[in-house]
């Protein structure tokens, strides 16, 4: 028996050192193929490694490509649109939880019904919404979304209930008011689920393809991945230089990802038990 525990865990840490293998290879070879020389890539079987190493690619991409302006356009359009998502999203979750005014349960299983309406549905009145409103080709038009959702709110109301309601009318009867027990008291002990929202909402922001290819029709105010999807179309041969900006997408949320991942599973486990 004490023979066969050790044998089971091995097995189990080969079977997911393979799988952890397969799931990291296409990045390795993503990074490896940024720096190989133009139509190194072009052989079958593609080498796993450049002949000799070049940082071409990334020259190209920011010197001929001109993709610098749109990275720049992605990051203020993701960090704008998490701290907005933060401060909604963070209101409203904990109002759901925590405060008491008339239709709270009601409204909030209203908004747990809208969770099985894809977003593309409500694309194209939110368009003609922007539009009559005069925000589309806009920073402020590529935001709207992202201000609040309804999957940030439910997080943080599940995360919210398992603060005790003591610990607040303490707060009440000191005559600290809700602004101040907001920010004195929840916000701190919300610390690691306002870390996965903040993940999740600029992951989701980098990321966006859709959206900002709608609504966003100047290419000064592009963001990167659908600059890099213009770009593909126009070097659909160059797999080098596609390899470099794939590179330049994927780094920033990957460094952030692992960066506060501590805090981002923390919150996600603890907030998945609440009740």
């Amino acid at each position: 028996m004490s023979d066969a525990r050790p044998a089971k865990s091995l097995a189990i840490n080969a079977a997911l050192a393979v799988v952890a293998a397969l799931t990291l290879f296409p990045l390795a070879w993503m990074f490896s193929a940024s720096l190989m020389a133009p139509g190194e890539t072009s052989v079958f079987p593609p080498p796993l490694l450049p002949r000799s190493v070049t940082l071409a690619n990334y020259r190209e991409l920011f010197a001929t490509a001109g993709i610098g302006r749109q990275i720049a356009n992605s990051a203020l359009i993701a960090a704008c649109a998490t701290v907005l998502s933060l401060v909604f999203n963070l209101s409203a979750g904990y109002a759901f939880a925590k405060l008491r005014f008339a239709g709270r349960d009601a409204t909030f299983r209203t908004l747990l019904g809208a969770l099985v309406i894809p977003g593309q549905v409500a694309m194209m009145p939110l368009f003609l919404m922007l539009k009559q409103m005069g925000l589309v080709n806009t920073y402020a038009g590529a935001l709207v979304p992202w201000l609040a959702s309804v999957f940030g709110i439910f997080l943080v109301r599940q995360y919210a209930l398992s603060i005790p309601d003591e610990l607040l009318e303490a707060a009440r009867i000191d005559g600290a008011g809700e602004l101040r027990i907001f920010t004195s008291i929840v916000l701190p002990l919300l610390t690691p689920i306002v870390v996965t929202l903040a993940v999740l909402t600029f992951l989701g922001s980098w990321n966006d393809f859709m959206w900002p290819l709608i609504v966003l029709t100047d290419r000064e105010l592009q963001t990167l991945p659908v600059a890099l999807a213009g770009l593909s179309r126009e070097h659909v041969q160059d797999t080098e230089l596609m390899m470099a900006g794939s590179v330049v997408t994927v780094l920033p949320v990957l460094v952030l990802f692992l960066v506060l991942q501590r805090y981002y599973m923390q919150g996600l486990l603890m907030g998945s038990v609440k009740g």
